[in-house]
């Protein structure tokens, strides 16, 4: 069972993609590292974008809505309720 012409074309193929041709795989794989090098950039860049957007939180008011009530407040009793 020796290959076939066709099974040694295809591995011939593959072998000079792999390995023909200055290191293409080395220069693929330093592409590919370039590019994410880049794309953390850009996201560090976003995110130093938003800091500097967002607004100061302001202080609440003791008469806003979600206030706590000072003074003669109680807890509330649900089974004086049920009764």
């Amino acid at each position: 069972m020796a290959p076939s012409l066709q099974q040694l074309l295809i591995v011939l193929v593959i072998v000079l993609v792999l390995f023909g041709g200055r290191g293409r795989i080395s220069s693929i794989m330093g592409d590919m590292a370039k590019g994410i090098r880049s794309f953390k950039k850009g996201l560090a860049e976003d995110d130093e974008g938003e800091d500097a957007k967002k607004p100061s939180t302001a202080r609440l008011d003791q008469s806003s809505p979600g206030a706590t009530m000072q003074g003669d407040a109680r807890p509330v009793d649900d089974h004086a309720k049920s009764s």
